[in-house]
């Protein structure tokens, strides 16, 4: 029998990575910058509370082995959201089903006016988001969207409800280039008290998404939780986790990291665990000391001034003027988000600050002619 990530994730308990990480020492975090090749041993010291006093090191190392790898290049994309129906209960999440909103689903029509906005701001790679309702906007229904966008994006990936393998290996056929899922928590105790109904409370199904995925030969996955929700450096361990087992499983596979700090949203409370500025700093600079190769993304749930300041110290990826909201950019600008963004500058001038710290925009890395896909 195969082993899953599963097999892998039972073997840890979150009690005990929790106190390994307050138990780290300032030694802990110079032997982990003294090396150049570092496990998730030493990722876990470059989270700790000891790692604070090394902050400036750890950005200047980040920074190095960045340009190293990526070259001084921001891959720029924006997020199409299809829909805001759900049939989850999630309690951080304007969407969720008990919210009294108006739900909308869009159109193909809609879609197209959408898309066609997008491409007219330069935009080349798209990511589709959607809430999780199975019955009507499902595998089906992102084929078809998918086929209607592609004359103007070479690049699309998306992010929506967890799938079954053959779905995966028809949006791959459909010359998808990513999937991003994010198991929100990895803290499987109090996972049900987050996601109370729905086929997101299976936590096991959730879990072994990124398996599937992988099994269904995507070019990339995308991974990372929810920050807020429970400690973010027990959680970012387990996410590290979850993708150190897979880049050895699923080799020939990309792999990307985001960081969606909790926004405000309808319904939504206060976040239970308080992540700042620098703590946020630390775990960008923490994953690319740890995974040189690791794409690396951040969207505009942050501020304009937060993202100008990290753009050299390990970014690799941004989204730009998003809207949240299915038809947010042309069709229903009004429309329920799903969360409020940070960053409302328009395209031109985030792609004027990139400019200005030295990188270059780059509006799409991919196409599945590059590889024969």
């Amino acid at each position: 029998m195969n082993t899953t990530f599963s097999d892998v994730f039972l073997q840890y308990q979150w009690d005990d990575i929790k106190q390994q990480i307050e138990n780290c020492r300032a030694a802990d975090v110079q032997q982990a910058l003294s090396k150049n090749k570092r496990n998730l041993h030493d990722f876990l010291a470059l989270l700790s509370p000891a790692a604070k006093p090394f902050l400036e090191e750890m950005a200047q190392r980040s920074h190095q082995l960045t340009v190293q790898r990526f070259g001084k290049n921001i891959q720029l994309y924006a997020p199409l959201y299809l829909s805001n129906e759900c049939h989850n209960i999630c309690t951080y999440c304007g969407f969720s089903m008990d919210n009294k909103i108006r739900r909308r689903t869009l159109s193909g029509g809609e879609i197209q006016l959408e898309a066609q906005a997008l491409r007219q701001m330069g935009f080349q790679h798209v990511l589709l988001v959607s809430g999780e309702a199975n019955n009507s906007v499902n595998t089906p229904y992102f084929l078809q969207a998918i086929a209607q966008i592609k004359p103007l994006f070479p690049q699309i990936s998306i992010e929506v409800q967890p799938l079954d393998q053959e779905d995966y290996v028809a949006l791959r056929h459909a010359q998808v280039n990513a999937v991003l899922v994010y198991q929100e928590t990895y803290h499987q105790e109090v996972y049900k008290n987050y996601h109370p109904k729905g086929k997101k409370s299976n936590f096991d199904y959730r879990l072994a998404t990124p398996d599937r995925i992988g099994a269904a030969g995507m070019h990339k996955i995308g991974l990372g939780v929810l920050l807020g929700l429970e400690d973010w450096r027990v959680d970012s361990f387990f996410n590290a986790l979850h993708i150190d087992y897979l880049q050895k499983r699923y080799w020939q596979t990309k792999y990307s990291v985001s960081f969606p700090r909790l926004r405000p949203a309808e319904g939504v409370e206060a976040p239970n665990f308080m992540m700042d500025d620098a703590d946020l700093l630390q775990l960008i600079c923490a994953y690319r000391l740890w995974n040189a190769d690791l794409e690396i993304s951040l969207s505009t749930r942050e501020e304009e001034i937060f993202r100008n300041h990290v753009i050299p110290l390990g970014v690799t990826s941004m989204s730009a003027a998003s809207k949240t909201n299915p038809g947010g950019y042309v069709v229903e600008p009004s429309s329920l988000e799903q969360f409020e963004i940070s960053d409302e500058r328009p395209v031109a001038a985030i792609v004027s600050q990139i400019r200005q710290a030295g990188y270059q925009p780059v509006w799409k890395d991919w196409q599945p002619e590059f590889i024969g896909n």
